[in-house]
């Protein structure tokens, strides 16, 4: 790779960094082309010279995102054969990541996102169902073990999965940060095991 593209591979996810901490502290509707080249230090101008429009650049933040929960997802599953302990470790990363900023919640339940924008939406659904992929291959690998019930779906555990972190996610966010996501995380935990183990 060239020099030059390399540089512009970093500037552009320099630039979508920029628009998923604007969209966590600010919302979706005060994402601007100008305010994202205040953060990364260009002017606007500069912004079009990676990103033909806002809508590119939200794209590319959709993009950042399903990279860090498939990253997630890599990480636990390399940190440990076990597939309990690889869920585990994924809805803890998960629960960071939630923390470290708000754009998920923001990105995934806002009708800013997601109304007018069918190609959009179909974005955020297909990264859904890949972390869901993800999910149900620890859960078959649990099945393969025998750490995880065989009569279980892998899908509807995968779905259970996900409720360990959904509602919890948006309480979060309708709180703004005052419910412990973590805690509820640790506590849901036990209850999960028990649902899903022989």
């Amino acid at each position: 790779m060239s020099e030059e593209k390399l540089q512009s591979r970093i500037r552009r996810e320099q630039i979508a960094e920029a628009a998923l901490a604007l969209v966590a502290s600010q919302g979706l509707r005060r994402l601007s082309i100008a305010a994202v080249a205040r953060r990364v230090g260009l002017v606007p101008s500069g912004i079009y010279r990676h990103f033909k429009s806002k809508d590119e650049m939200l794209a590319a933040a959709l993009d950042l995102l399903e990279k860090r929960l498939l990253d997630n997802v890599r990480a636990a599953r390399q940190k440990t054969a076990d597939p309990l302990e690889q869920l585990e470790g994924i809805l803890k990363r998960h629960v960071r990541l939630i923390r470290e900023g708000r754009a998920i919640p923001r990105i995934v339940f806002s009708d800013d996102v997601h109304s007018g924008h069918p190609q959009r939406k179909q974005r955020a659904q297909r990264i859904l169902e890949r972390y869901l992929e993800q999910i149900g291959e620890c859960v078959r690998e649990g099945q393969r073990q025998g750490r995880i019930r065989p009569d279980l779906s892998p899908e509807t555990v995968g779905m259970l999965f996900f409720g360990l972190i959904v509602p919890a996610v948006i309480r979060w966010h309708l709180s703004d940060g005052g419910f412990d996501v973590t805690r509820h995380a640790k506590q849901a935990w036990p209850l999960f095991l028990k649902a899903v183990t022989p």
